[in-house]
């Protein structure tokens, strides 16, 4: 088999550079953010080892009946979800098209169709134990920064020290998911454990949560995501919480005290107004705050 997988090793943080050894010319999709591309090389990777371990093909000799063998074979030995599945044949299709140069029919391996997904929020009370009984000051400082902030779990993983502005209050997200800059709020109580923690932690100057042993690089989303998980069996919750779960949070919890969607839409970065709309489905008291004008009419009517 040739190596394809130089095209998911030693990254070494230049997502870019590697792909472009795949991509002569100019193949190379524009709207995939580094982030994005490193979450491609996750299953990239599983797909490789299959084909090596279990299957032992070359991925230009794996026909499409193979592929979907490969894809149930994927969802059954990880308990994988339908909406996950669809991410793991979207990076399928997209080593198809741009290291194999092969084409792509979707006939063969369609996504799946799903139900309307309504991701699990915590409540205010629910936040409020989660993040406050956390034991370690840079895990907590983190998820604090994540919840107050509404920000994505590798936006929080990449704040430089430079990207908080204390005098306004706000920190600036210069490597969003859509490649678009934003100011986020910085709330004084996230500020009053980020600075005992900047001071505990060595005062970083570059990014504000480094890894341990990497120089000035930024700590993994996993890292995170694995301490959420075991604070969960601390308070002997189940595991319904992610890192995701504290952004749904802000954005639920600031529709539930009248912020309006624009307002949520431009804190949160999203691209679309869509994306923010979920949060009137997930607010506790979603549309059946909302009073009838004519009930309203009638009243100021009967006075």
């Amino acid at each position: 088999m040739k190596c394809y997988c130089c095209f998911i090793l030693h990254f070494k943080g230049d997502y870019h550079g590697q792909i472009f050894e795949f991509l002569p010319g100019n193949d190379f999709p524009p709207c995939l953010t580094d982030h994005t591309l490193k979450n491609y090389c996750t299953y990239i990777r599983a797909y490789l080892d299959y084909l090596t371990s279990i299957l032992h093909k070359s991925p230009e000799d794996v026909s499409w009946d193979e592929l979907r063998d490969y894809i149930r074979w994927l969802q059954k030995s990880r308990s994988l979800s339908d909406r996950t599945i669809n991410g793991a044949i979207s990076q399928l299709r997209f080593f198809t098209l741009y290291v194999l140069h092969k084409s792509w029919d979707g006939t063969q391996l369609p996504m799946r169709r799903f139900d309307e997904y309504l991701p699990y929020v915590p409540s205010r009370e629910e936040t409020w134990q989660f993040i406050s009984s956390m034991p370690d000051l840079k895990q907590k400082t983190m998820v604090t920064i994540m919840y107050s902030s509404g920000l994505r779990i590798g936006e929080v993983c990449r704040l430089r020290y430079k990207d908080v502005d204390r005098k306004n209050m706000r920190l600036y997200i210069s490597h969003g998911k859509n490649r678009s800059a934003r100011y986020a709020i910085l709330s004084k109580a996230a500020l009053d454990l980020l600075t005992p923690y900047w001071f505990e932690y060595g005062r970083p100057m570059g990014y504000l949560f480094p890894k341990q042993h990497g120089g000035d690089k930024p700590i993994d989303t996993f890292f995170l995501s694995r301490h959420i998980h075991a604070h969960e069996d601390r308070l002997g919750w189940e595991h319904r919480i992610t890192c995701h779960s504290f952004r749904h949070a802000f954005g639920t919890h600031l529709y539930e005290d009248g912020v309006d969607l624009l307002t949520i839409k431009a804190l949160m970065g999203h691209k679309s107004l869509t994306s923010t709309t979920i949060y009137v489905h997930l607010a506790a008291n979603g549309t059946s705050s909302a009073v009838s004008p004519f009930d309203r009419l009638a009243g100021v009517c009967h006075e």
